[in-house]
This record gives C-alpha cells, sequence and structure tokens, in this order.
C-alpha cells in the first residue's frame, strides 16, 4: 500500500466504528490544527480501504433519517496501521496560498492593502489560537490528571494539541512583526512624500527582481 496519510489517519481513527460523516467531524473538530479534509475526500478514501481490506463496512441503524454506513478497521488494517506509526517522521509539502498571495503582493503597489491582509490573517490565527486554548482548558477541567498523567490515548493527543498552540502563537507573532515593518515602511514613505500606493520600481523591474530571487534561492540550494 502506498504511503497516503490520509489513509492512514482514517485507519487510525476507526478506534471505534464509525461514519464517514463521524471521521469528518474528528477532522474538522479533533485534529484540525493540523489536517484538514474534505467530505469529497473521506468517502473515496473509504471505499479504497475496503477495497483493500483494510476496513468494512455496515449499515447502521439511524436515529434520524435511513440507516449509515459504518466503517471499522480489520485485522489487515491495524497491522498497516501499526506499520506507518513505526515508520519514520513523514514530511509533506507545506502549501500555505496566503504566503503566496504576499510574495506577489507588490504586484498590487499598494500597502495599505498589505497591511488590511495582514491584520485579517492576524485576526484569524488569534481566533484559531483561542479555539485551541478553549479546548486544552476543557481536557484540564475533564482529567484531574492533566496533563502528564492522561490516559494514553489522550497523553498523546495532548501532544499535538501543544504543537497546534505553539505553531499559531509562532503564526501570530509574524503577523505582529510583518504588521509593523509594513507600518514603518508606510510612514517612512509618508515622509519623504511618496505615495505608497505607487511603486518604486517599475512592473518590469519587479518581475526581473523577483526572478532574480528564485534563481539565486536555488543557486544557494545547489551549492553554486
Amino acid at each position: 500500500m502506498a504511503r497516503v496519510s490520509l489513509e492512514h489517519i482514517l485507519l487510525g481513527l476507526l478506534r471505534e466504528p464509525a461514519s464517514g460523516y463521524d471521521l469528518k467531524a474528528v477532522l474538522d473538530h479533533g485534529i484540525g490544527h493540523f489536517w484538514a479534509a474534505e467530505l469529497s475526500q473521506v468517502y473515496p478514501t473509504l471505499k479504497r480501504l475496503e477495497k483493500q481490506k483494510l476496513l468494512r463496512s455496515r449499515r447502521a441503524a439511524s436515529k434520524r433519517g435511513p440507516g449509515r454506513i459504518v466503517y471499522e478497521i480489520t485485522a489487515s488494517g491495524r497491522k498497516e496501521l501499526a506499520a506507518w506509526l513505526r515508520n519514520e517522521p513523514e514530511f509533506g509539502d507545506m502549501r500555505h496560498t496566503f504566503l503566496a498571495q504576499i510574495y506577489l503582493m507588490d504586484e498590487l503597489s499598494d500597502l495599505p492593502h498589505t497591511l488590511r491582509f495582514l491584520e485579517q490573517l492576524h485576526t484569524r490565527w488569534a481566533a484559531r489560537l483561542a479555539a485551541l486554548k478553549n479546548k486544552e482548558k476543557e481536557w484540564s477541567q475533564r482529567y484531574p490528571e492533566f496533563p502528564d498523567d492522561l490516559p494514553l490515548a489522550a497523553f498523546h493527543q495532548h501532544l499535538t494539541l501543544r504543537m497546534g498552540e505553539h505553531a499559531h502563537q509562532g503564526w501570530l507573532e509574524w503577523c505582529e512583526e510583518s504588521i509593523r515593518r509594513v507600518r514603518a515602511r508606510m510612514g517612512k514613505e509618508n515622509h519623504n512624500g511618496k505615495p505608497v500606493s505607487v511603486a518604486e520600481v517599475g512592473a518590469h523591474r519587479r518581475r526581473r527582481l523577483r526572478a532574480d530571487i528564485v534563481l539565486d534561492s536555488g543557486n544557494r540550494s545547489q551549492g553554486r
């Protein structure tokens, strides 16, 4: 079986029988601070795992509406999951669309827009960090032995929660630093009588500078 993380994550979440909808809820509210997937990804992956006999499904009664399909992991699935967990740490490609937007934002020649963009990011990261801290507070109230004598499953889950808190705090600090830098540049350009919405270089020179940065980065990474 190919090492595809979503497949292994779904296997790991099936400690108890669950529907695709149940699994999506855990993805959204349980591990959303480090992994996200849409229902359009979850259901095909579950069917693929069933075809590989790593899980099986059955129809279960539902309190509301028609019955639902419930999935449970098989012995082969547990073996595959254990092999994945014993593997070395996996690193996927990091793709942050908002960073790509900022990287190319000089095209607008509009520092006030850059500032608003960063302030919006800061608001979102602050809300996410607050949600994680609220979840940790709930855990501390639920478990008298919080945090280091938690049940083994909760102990490992809390380790990932703390990573989420540290990561979100780091994003907030980066946002605040970037906001200060943009405001300082806006103030400097205003002081010099330059409108902050006018670029210091033409579009051609901006594109050339951007290309030079990419080429220079590639040369350094190859030791040139």
